[in-house]
């Protein structure tokens, strides 16, 4: 466990509501107020455009005028790419600037907050931040997700909103040149992948269909919930998950997970599964469909309904669209994947800041109107207008060759500070075969309950980050292996499962469940 050593007085101290201050006016400060920041996360090593602090993001710009305000880059480790390496730098450096934000620093705050690096916010946000606390009181189950072990709360992180993240698309086009209905159940898919391979569905005489490929691939693991396994409780690949009971678990140590690895393990044989889904990478949805290989995948509803429209007047009749989840074996539709309603990703206030009140009335700014819009859309005027009421981006930013969340970054909305996210944001841009696909999963329950972490107490930590990177490491090198081939899942499960138990996961798993329990009662 990592100390840290302070000398400071320590203080003792979903719906938005109406701008923060009872008159509409959101200007904090009568004089100006300037707050240094780290703000570290992946698109960005620097609070500025592309991460260069020389170049201020319109949308900060825009909040200095309404709040009087101004964050100044104080980024640690802008010369590394990980968050949570520059994180460590900026502890252990230990000048920290005002605010400390980004990627992934729920974990450090909530260990380095109870030993006096980080504020507390509880009292702070209950008389200074009325925007923040109508949200905390619309949904005390996400307050508590992000509570420190002291009962404290040391982060306002960053809130998405909606609720489907990813579906499974198939080549709409591909089952109508075969005269194929949508595969209704796993064995009926796998009935669909076989005639994607073999039967030539896009027509050009050779045997080169994919018939499922991933971006990630991580999502080959997705095919478990086809034979009632799971690869993830949260949105978060390979992540711990709540089992029927209420109690929390790990998929990969699960007896589904054997029968879906050994099933996966012999599409992959097939050929049902792309040959390169390890090494192929992000630019596979590009290639695979442009090309007219690609048969299905798992992705994000938004940006691969978009494909319709982009490969329109190069492939005749590009039709891929979403479909329900298959039953699985024991005839359960699951969509594994959906939006987590809080990020370990967003912005606390350091104890070097000398200003907490103002910085929290800062923070409440961006749950403010005003500020939800200007975080979500960026300046009115320069990237959106409003519309009979509603925020609507310009023809410019719409129909840009850059994806719209790219442009986005570059005016300083939708980056991670701590807000609360907007849909309609999205919403503007998903294709209409993504709506109509997102009114389809909402005809069915296909949702499950999300695991959204935990806050370890000193001890509970030492015991997690004793054990559990080397057994992460350890099961991702076994799932990869037996899909691979090397190996067989059924043979090698007791060995498995026995070498599990020796490398402390049951340590591990108590741990997690005892601060489950205290955190979430």
């Amino acid at each position: 466990m990592r100390k840290l050593t302070l000398t400071l007085a320590m203080l003792g101290t979903t719906a938005i509501t109406a701008p923060a201050f009872a008159d509409g006016h959101l200007k904090i400060v009568d004089d100006p107020l300037e707050l240094t920041i780290h703000m570290h996360w992946p698109r960005a090593q620097g609070y500025g455009v592309g991460g260069s602090p020389s170049e201020i993001y319109p949308v900060e710009e825009a909040a200095r005028a309404m709040t009087g305000i101004s964050l100044t880059d104080a980024t640690a480790g802008r010369n590394s790419t990980d968050s949570a390496e520059a994180m460590n730098l900026l502890i252990a450096q230990g000048d920290m600037p005002d605010i400390v934000g980004g990627h992934l620093i729920k974990q450090p705050v909530n260990e380095f907050g109870p030993q006096g690096a980080f504020v507390p916010l509880n009292d702070l946000v209950a008389e200074h931040a009325p925007n923040i606390q109508a949200y905390w009181d619309s949904r005390p189950e996400v307050l508590a997700s992000i509570t420190a072990y002291d009962g404290n709360y040391y982060y306002i992180p960053y809130l998405p909103d909606g609720k489907y993240g990813r579906a499974w698309f198939i080549r709409q086009d591909w089952l109508d040149a075969l005269g194929l209905e949508q595969p209704q159940n796993v064995e009926e898919l796998e009935a669909t992948l076989i005639a994607f391979r073999d039967n030539d569905p896009n027509g050009n005489g050779a045997a080169d269909e994919v018939p499922y490929f991933a971006r990630q691939w991580e999502e080959v693991n997705r095919l478990l919930t086809l034979w009632d396994a799971r690869s993830s409780g949260s949105d978060t690949y390979h992540d711990f998950y709540i089992t029927a009971d209420g109690s929390i678990a790990h998929p990969y140590a699960q007896d589904t997970y054997r029968d879906g690895i050994s099933n996966i393990a012999r599409w992959y044989e097939a050929g049902l599964i792309d040959a390169e889904i390890f090494t192929r990478g992000s630019s596979s949805r590009d290639f695979l469909l442009s090309e007219n290989l690609g048969g299905l995948t798992h992705d994000w509803f938004a940006s691969t309904s978009g494909y319709n429209g982009k490969l329109a007047d190069k492939i005749d009749g590009f039709n891929f669209i979403p479909f329900l989840p298959p039953a699985s074996t024991n005839g359960v539709r699951m969509e594994e994947h959906r939006r987590i309603p809080v990020k370990p990703d967003g912005w606390a206030i350091s104890h070097t800041n000398d200003n907490v009140v103002e910085t929290i009335k800062y923070f409440d700014f961006w749950f403010t109107e005003e500020g939800r819009l200007l975080a979500n859309f960026g300046v009115e005027g320069k990237t959106w207008d409003m519309v009979d009421g509603e925020p609507i981006f310009k023809p410019e930013v719409l129909n840009a060759d850059a994806a719209i969340n790219s442009q986005m970054y570059l005016e300083g909305a939708q980056i991670q500070r701590g807000y609360f996210q907007d849909y309609r944001y999205e919403w503007q841009w998903t294709a209409q075969a993504a709506r109509e696909g997102i009114e389809l999963y909402d005809t069915q329950d296909l949702l499950v309950d999300q695991f959204l972490g935990v806050a370890f107490t000193e001890d509970e930590q030492a015991v997690y980050d004793r054990y559990w990177p080397s057994l992460r490491t350890y099961m991702l090198e076994r799932n990869q292996a037996w899909i691979l081939g090397t190996g067989d899942v059924v043979k090698d499960w007791d060995a498995y499962i026995e070498t599990l138990n020796e490398m402390g996961y049951s340590d591990v798993i108590e741990v997690i469940n005892s601060a489950y329990k205290r955190q979430y009662g």
